[in-house]
């Protein structure tokens, strides 16, 4: 099945900037030749050791986090056959053994993925972003690396907002609107690949059988491939699949939250409420159910008139000091 939806496209000439209102847009956009004047990307269309290269002239031979999947998960990194774990081995290694791993694949066998994720650009590469940055203005923000071979990432979220730019090799996006979760068949919260529930679906050969409503989430899906020096927006929480197409892909991307860090993560909280309240009697969930709608989803500043403003507390705007204040409360009461 093909996508059903279009996606906004911007194509950029050379070295222009991005535009100031695309941090508030609430739709996926994609960001045609954003990067493609970045040494990086310049040296990956002359070849992929050229890009490799480039990497390792700022290499610090940090280990950083590898997944290596073996060839019969055909790039997918996943859970094993009855999840009770996954189905690649987590390792610690230097860039430049992963990347002599990588070239000494053989092209013309099966070969097993290596996948390093979500790496900081500032810690391990140092001076890479002098020549190869983006201009955030004052926002916040964390740069990270992904590299290696093929491979097939399932579909998940990030509740930051995210820019991903394919520098080397090509990649395939599948979105979601955040509405889908429930056509995606969600797995385990706890038990994660890398920190975020993700879909159970093998997006390569889903069984609709087993999985019947991934046909809706399919036909609402977008999909973008980025070829060298494209980008893609993604807003926060939308589900993504992520596609390395190439034998060898290098991806930065860009995270930021459009709230302060130290409110913390709402997966943190979710978490919290399993623990505290689902298995509460149904007349009980209820109660707190619109309990959370009052204090959470639905409250403003005229909900709380009748309390004077000095005796507010957390019911005020959020400021660091009263995060810290409920962070060392929930930690005495847990």
């Amino acid at each position: 099945m093909t996508s059903h939806k279009a996606i906004q496209e911007i194509v950029f000439e050379s070295d222009s900037a991005l535009p100031e209102w695309l941090s508030g847009v609430s739709q996926p956009i994609v960001l045609r030749g954003l990067v493609r004047h970045w040494p990086i990307v310049q040296a990956g269309l002359s070849s992929s050791r050229a890009a490799a290269d480039y990497l390792l002239g700022f290499d610090q031979n940090l280990p950083l986090t590898v997944y290596q999947a073996a060839a019969e998960a055909d790039g997918r990194i996943f859970y094993n056959d009855d999840m009770t774990g996954f189905n690649f081995d987590r390792t610690r290694q230097t860039l430049s053994k992963v990347l002599e791993a990588l070239f000494a694949l053989d092209a013309s066998q099966p070969m097993p993925s290596y996948y390093v994720g979500s790496t900081l650009i500032d810690r391990w590469l140092p001076g890479f972003r002098q020549h190869n940055d983006l201009s955030m203005g004052k926002t916040e923000h964390l740069m990270s690396l992904w590299l290696g071979n093929r491979s097939r990432i399932a579909a998940h979220y990030d509740f930051p907002c995210n820019i991903a730019c394919s520098v080397v090799g090509r990649r395939r996006f599948t979105l979601f609107a955040p509405d889908q979760a429930d056509n995606l068949y969600i797995g385990p919260l706890d038990l994660t690949p890398s920190g975020q529930p993700i879909s159970l679906v093998d997006a390569a050969q889903p069984d609709f059988g087993r999985f019947p409503k991934y046909r809706a989430a399919l036909e609402s899906s977008i999909s973008v491939e980025l070829e060298p020096g494209d980008a893609l927006y993604i807003p926060s929480m939308w589900w993504h699949q992520v596609e390395s197409l190439a034998s060898f892909n290098v991806l930065i991307n860009y995270w930021w939250r459009t709230t302060p860090a130290y409110m913390g993560s709402p997966l943190n909280a979710l978490q919290l409420a399993v623990l505290s309240l689902r298995d509460l009697p149904p007349e009980q969930r209820t109660i707190w159910r619109d309990i959370f709608d009052r204090y959470v989803f639905e409250q403003g500043d005229e909900d709380w008139q009748h309390i004077p403003e000095h005796a507010r507390g957390v019911l005020k705007e959020i400021d660091e000091a009263t995060a810290n204040n409920i962070r060392a409360q929930l930690r005495r009461l847990l």
